[in-house]
């Protein structure tokens, strides 16, 4: 058991807890509030004068599968030979031992959504992990936990550099519903079939797209431009999927219609230069803007664009830029875990959620030389400073 005594406990789940106390048991919070008495067999952690936090959580980010340091030998997050690949899986080419997860688990994030890039239309299923840990089938929460999907540049400047489809966003469009259509045909034939010889022959690419159809998972979609969000909403509602707007760089400028849409929004990564022409109108005021009209925003490094351990700076920016303090907190907290339905584990400091706790020296979100104290992750403290 862990004890963790006299912190300021931000909980995502109700008020501060001022002087508050977590007690931890077998990898789960079973007990948090005030007056708490810590089990006689317990290891203590005294937080006093420190902050508290739930593991922050980064929606949208591509950790292990560009390693730090190398190039084509770690680089593993696009298949940049077909544009519909759906069948590939991250966990196959993620590497948990490259240095960024622990960079990553000692500034205070704790979950990784990761997955393939946004070279491919469909580029293949993003997987929920723990940053900690060195085998990731051990390390993984949900996989797949969504099908990424890409729009706008990426793909066609790709492609055309290999002289084929798709070089516009016409093509773009067209690939990825052509690919939806034959997959829910592949479907609806396996679901039809009253014996073994009526079956379709075994697709891989099918096969991966079907928990797509079914609302298993959904449509991850980088879109940065307002005509590329819409394109994606589009096709979303044509085949009936779920599906998150990552990325949403231009959510600002269209607001009002993302609000008639009711979709949640990952918002970055916003830190650094405008690096190709659909991110002119990237802003820190994105995440305040789309927060105050009610749509659920999460904040991402996009890592390694930005480090992940740099995530509490993202949200820091978008609070100074206007966001309130526990929304910010709430964008890399319970905002993430909820849009990508993980809610039930991770995302606050609740009993019966996994002990995924940060604790800090300093304010995360507003201090520059915040240090981090302990990080606690599945009940284990795997850092401390």
């Amino acid at each position: 058991m862990v004890f963790i005594k006299n912190g300021t406990i931000y909980t995502m789940a109700g008020e501060v807890i001022e002087n508050g106390s977590i007690l931890i048991k077998e990898g789960k919070i079973i007990e948090v509030g005030k007056d708490i008495i810590a089990p006689l067999d317990a290891e203590i952690i005294d937080a006093e004068c420190r902050i508290v936090t739930p593991g922050f959580i980064d929606a949208h980010c591509h950790l292990g599968m560009w390693e730090e340091g190398i190039g084509f030998e770690g680089s593993d997050g696009n298949e940049m030979t077909d544009p519909v690949t759906p069948h590939m899986r991250a966990i196959d080419g993620i590497n948990p031992m490259d240095i960024s997860f622990r960079e990553a688990y000692e500034g205070g994030v704790t979950t990784a959504v990761t997955g393939p890039g946004s070279a491919n239309v469909i580029g293949g299923t993003f997987t929920a992990i723990k940053t900690y840990g060195s085998r990731i089938d051990n390390m993984i929460i949900k996989n797949p936990i969504a099908m990424k999907v890409a729009f706008g540049e990426n793909p066609k400047r790709v492609y055309h550099g290999q002289n084929k489809t798709p070089m516009t966003r016409m093509a773009t469009a067209a690939i990825l519903r052509d690919t939806l259509f034959k997959a829910k045909t592949y479907l609806e034939k396996k679901e039809n079939a009253e014996e073994a010889s009526k079956m379709p022959d075994y697709d891989i690419k099918m096969e991966a797209l079907i928990p797509v159809l079914k609302k298993e998972i959904p449509l991850k979609a980088h879109a940065h431009r307002a005509d590329d969000i819409f394109t994606a909403l589009r096709i979303a509602k044509e085949f009936d999927v779920n599906i998150t707007l990552d990325h949403c760089t231009e959510g600002h400028l269209i607001v009002d219609e993302l609000v008639k849409e009711e979709k949640p929004a990952i918002v970055g990564p916003t830190f650094g230069n405008r690096s190709k022409f659909e991110l002119q109108n990237k802003s820190f005021d994105t995440p305040k803007v789309l927060t105050e009209a009610g749509i659920k925003v999460a904040i991402t490094t996009d890592s390694p664009v930005i480090p992940l351990q740099h995530l509490p700076l993202c949200a820091g920016l978008a609070h100074n830029a206007g966001l309130s303090e526990i929304e910010a907190f709430k964008a890399i907290t319970i905002n993430p875990a909820e849009i990508v339905g993980l809610q039930d584990r991770i995302g606050s400091i609740e009993v019966g959620k996994d002990a995924d706790i940060v604790i800090f020296d300093g304010h995360p979100l507003k201090d520059v030389d915040c240090k981090t104290y302990v990080t606690i992750i599945n009940g284990e403290v795997v850092y401390r400073r």
